[in-house]
């Protein structure tokens, strides 16, 4: 039985197969390498986990995987679909969603408008019918607001759901900005620096519903965080990067007793 096997069975957790395969990931601007011969895959219902140094390459790999940046090297397996000249837009619609690091949400609109906004690529009707609100489209509509007051619901936000974002605290804009990417029902959850200048407590209500998300929803998660608690506490696996370089892979033991990653990363202290 192998390490991962072992983790699983501690956990209670049955994690998959392979749903996203990344293969030989090299990435340039110019004469500045941002990802050099990058491999990893990420197994359905797993929690996987990429960190590294600033500049490592992180936010570079996940522009690469929903379809922001095109490698010139290599490729990105979905589900058995290779990746080919994709566009954001398209990634999303095969099921990946994505997060980012620095908010980009709607400061005047609602929590509820905020996150509605997420279930575009599910509408089907079309823009003259949707401002009518007449027939397929009204009922439409309903169903989708049903799904977000039910996201609303699993983040705990239903005082503040008719709340403008830019009021709301940092921590709670970070909550929304999870429930929009969720409004799209996404197969992978692509997270950037989810806990990113949270306090303790908000750092452990974000690791929460990150599990929840997981375990409630099935939803496989892959996470950009610095916080090295928070990676060895919710990952099953992680893969360590560092000058744009693959420097370690596996489950949190094992990259915790990783000399290089010790080396590059994490101290000597530790």
């Amino acid at each position: 039985m192998n390490t991962t096997q072992v983790q699983e069975q501690v956990s209670g957790k049955k994690i998959g197969d392979v749903i996203l395969d990344v293969k030989n990931i090299s990435l340039s601007f110019g004469g500045v390498k941002a990802l050099t011969d990058i491999s990893f895959n990420v197994r359905e219902h797993e929690v996987r986990a990429i960190i590294g140094p600033n500049g490592a390459g992180k936010s570079s790999m996940l522009n690469c995987i929903n379809g922001v940046y095109t490698p010139q090297q290599g490729s990105i397996t979905f589900r058995g679909q290779e990746f080919k000249h994709m566009d954001s837009h398209q990634v999303a619609v095969m099921g990946i969603g994505r997060t980012f690091q620095n908010l980009a949400l709607f400061k005047g609109m609602s929590v509820l408008d905020n996150i509605m906004s997420g279930r575009n690529l599910k509408i089907k009707s079309n823009l003259f019918m949707q401002a009518l609100r007449i027939g397929p489209a009204e009922r439409e509509e309903i169903m989708h607001r049903e799904a977000v007051e039910r996201i609303i619901d699993f983040l705990e936000i239903q005082a503040f759901r008719k709340t403008p974002v830019g009021q709301l605290p940092y921590g709670l804009q970070k909550r929304v900005d999870l429930g929009r990417a969720l409004a799209m029902e996404p197969q992978v959850l692509l997270l950037d620096e989810p806990m990113a200048g949270m306090n303790v407590e908000e750092k452990q209500d974000m690791c929460r519903f990150v599990l929840d998300v997981n375990d409630e929803f099935g939803t496989t998660v892959v996470l950009i965080e610095h916080d090295m608690g928070v990676v060895m506490d919710i990952s099953d696996r992680v893969v360590v990067l560092d000058y744009g370089k693959k420097i370690g892979d596996g489950t949190p033991e094992e990259v915790r007793n990783n000399e290089e990653v010790i080396s590059a990363y994490l101290g000597t202290s530790h």
